[in-house]
């Protein structure tokens, strides 16, 4: 059986209030970069849902530039680590890696000639450094500023010289190589977040918290002028981005608006308003040829158009770890995923993962613990909030929402449109058509929940090492029995074509029965995972059963065949993985804390 990785439904950039984020260029025009976690995601332009992830960091990785070859990357994160690797192969080959200080760096910026770096950040011993892309080596010093560096730019044309802002509200301007301090400038009131030359050299401009976008001659630093004073923005400047014609400058900023100005006159020809929530700030932005976006607080990219206010489009998705998963299948709605994250956010996806849309109204306020779905459409959600709430996989908002006496565990739906949920130390049914929700109190923990394909039994794993199997009949449930486990249950899971019933325990052991007797056929056989099992289910024809844990590994089982094990290792690198769902007898999908749904193909 081979398991091969199709497609990566990627990440939005992890952003954080009151601190800019970086994205990074290719010279082609082709893609742009980001990072979240201690990923680099390469994304297409034209065709977002084409994404490479980058995994190699050991820590949350702060920015990432293309070297202006584009034939390299360098990324750095929050340990002072710059690693250089390959751009244009799929294995990102390191080339070198460096550690200019120790501390965390916020921004880098390649000369043009491909041979150096610098960078800026919240160094121990210092807060930047330029040292050679091939050797590592010190090629000046950055000095002058008493307070950490946020942003950093080289002149791309020679003379060369480099420019730092820092959170002493000064833009400090560096004479090289070697690069050594040459004068500082303290224009700003407050400090400043983002500093960029043009694609000429013959400017540089910075922007602050202050809302000021001050222009500055590229060769001597000698301010020139500032845009739309007394100030360009009426909140903090977060981001920057000249065009290729260096005329026209994209700013992006905390008042949830982003402007193009025209550099020869001063004035703002664009400007585009994004909402009034808080996380309608803009804190980052690109213009790449002709492509113009930013990045919203939410992590939300949205493109631009050049000549009109509405947006082109708009990329959603998560920049938190996901939480759970679901795939809806019915004939009148299609196959939709939904996928729920631990900000409380669910998204549903189209198959193809081209389209996103947030559910929202009156949505949770914690993480969503789980997600789960029946062939009528009928979608249940349950979060650290306390609350079941319910939605049709074709709208686009919540519908119900029912408050609980505990912390929901787990949730089923059965194709009688019947919730099952364990929360506290109960069962909770809610019957969709009536409103009605009826609990029955148990005398153990409940950990997870499944129901049959025939809606007539719910399985029920607990910490007292059991797994109780219930009949239902109306609001009724009676015990048909009890399978002993050797720790307590994490998840359970019947097969959809009713043939074989499954649980895993704290032992990180797999159990699989064999219905309608429940009578064991993997005992103490699958024991593969090396950390807590998070999630178990079956294909839809019941061949293949998939586990995900925290160990980060994907492992494939066939019933049928109990010694055919197929095991992923580091199917989320580094990120433990949190859930999965099958979308069909071939596909599977899988979630975890590095904020991506990745799609897999199966074969016997």
């Amino acid at each position: 059986m081979s398991c091969t990785l199709t497609s990566i439904y990627a990440s939005l950039p992890r952003t954080t209030r009151g601190q800019p984020i970086v994205l990074g260029a290719d010279p082609k025009g082709k893609t742009f970069l980001y990072a979240n976690g201690n990923s680099v995601f390469i994304r297409n332009i034209e065709d977002p849902s084409q994404c490479e992830v980058y995994t190699e960091h050991s820590t949350a990785v702060q920015c990432a530039k293309y070297s202006p070859s584009g034939s390299y990357i360098a990324s750095a994160d929050n340990h002072g680590k710059v690693r250089i690797w390959g751009a244009d192969n799929k294995e990102h080959l390191l080339k070198n890696e460096f550690q200019p200080f120790s501390g965390s760096i916020k921004d880098l910026a390649w000369t043009s000639d491909n041979q150096r770096i610098i960078v800026g950040g919240e160094g121990k011993e210092k807060f930047g450094h330029v040292f050679s892309a091939d050797a590592g080596n010190s090629v000046g010093e950055i000095s002058g500023m008493t307070k950490p560096i946020n942003s950093v730019d080289f002149k791309p044309t020679r003379p060369f010289r480099a420019i730092t802002g820092s959170e002493d509200n000064a833009v400090s301007f560096f004479e090289g190589p070697p690069f050594k301090w040459k004068t500082t400038m303290s224009e700003h009131e407050k400090f400043v977040h983002v500093v960029r030359y043009s694609p000429d050299g013959e400017k540089f401009v910075s922007g602050a918290a202050d809302g000021r976008v001050i222009l500055y001659d590229g060769k001597t630093g000698e301010r020139l002028s500032e845009l739309g004073a007394p100030a360009a923005h009426t909140g903090s400047i977060y981001g920057l981005c000249w065009d290729s014609t260096s005329r026209f400058i994209l700013t992006a900023s905390g008042d949830k608006t982003a402007k193009i100005w025209d550099v020869t006159t001063g004035a703002a020809v664009q400007t585009y308003t994004f909402g009034s929530e808080l996380k309608d700030q803009q804190v980052g932005c690109l213009w790449s040829g002709n492509t113009i976006l930013t990045v919203s607080l939410s992590g939300q990219i949205t493109y631009l158009d050049r000549n009109g206010q509405k947006p082109l489009r708009t990329i959603r998705g998560h920049n938190k770890s996901i939480t759970a998963l679901t795939v809806a299948r019915g004939e009148s709605q299609g196959t939709k995923i939904f996928s729920g994250s631990h900000d409380g956010l669910v998204i549903r996806w189209s198959v193809d993962g081209r389209e996103m849309i947030n559910i929202t109204g009156d949505s949770h306020t914690n993480q969503v613990q789980s997600l789960a779905s029946n062939s009528r459409g009928l979608v249940a959600s349950i979060g650290l909030d306390d609350t079941l709430r319910l939605f049709n996989s074709s709208w686009e908002s919540y519908d119900r929402m029912e408050k609980l006496s505990g912390q929901p565990r787990d949730v089923a739906v059965s194709d009688l449109n019947i919730v099952f949920l364990v929360c506290g130390s109960s069962i909770c049914m809610y019957r969709e058509q009536q409103g009605i929700l009826v609990t029955h109190p148990l005398d153990f923990e409940p950990t997870s929940i499944a129901v049959s394909p025939q809606g007539t039994q719910i399985a029920v794993g607990g910490k007292d090492n059991k797994t109780h199997i219930f009949a239902v009949d109306g609001t009724a449930l009676t015990v048909l029995r009890v399978l002993e486990l050797r720790d307590a249950v994490t998840r359970v899971t019947y097969s959809p074509d009713g043939r074989f019933f499954a649980c895993a325990d704290n032992m990180k052991n797999i159990t699989c029965y064999q219905l309608p007797n429940f009578e064991p056929i993997s005992r103490d056989m699958w024991r593969y995972h090396a950390a807590t099992i998070t999630g178990l289910a079956f294909s839809p024809d019941g061949k293949k059963l998939a586990s995900v844990a925290i160990d980060t590994h994907l492992m494939i089982y066939q019933p049928e065949t109990i010694t055919k094990v197929t095991q992923v290792k580091g199917a989320h690198p580094l990120n433990p993985v949190t859930c999965l769902a099958w979308l069909d007898n071939d596909t599977l999908l899988t979630g975890g804390n590095d904020c991506c749904l990745r799609k897999w193909n199966i074969k016997c």
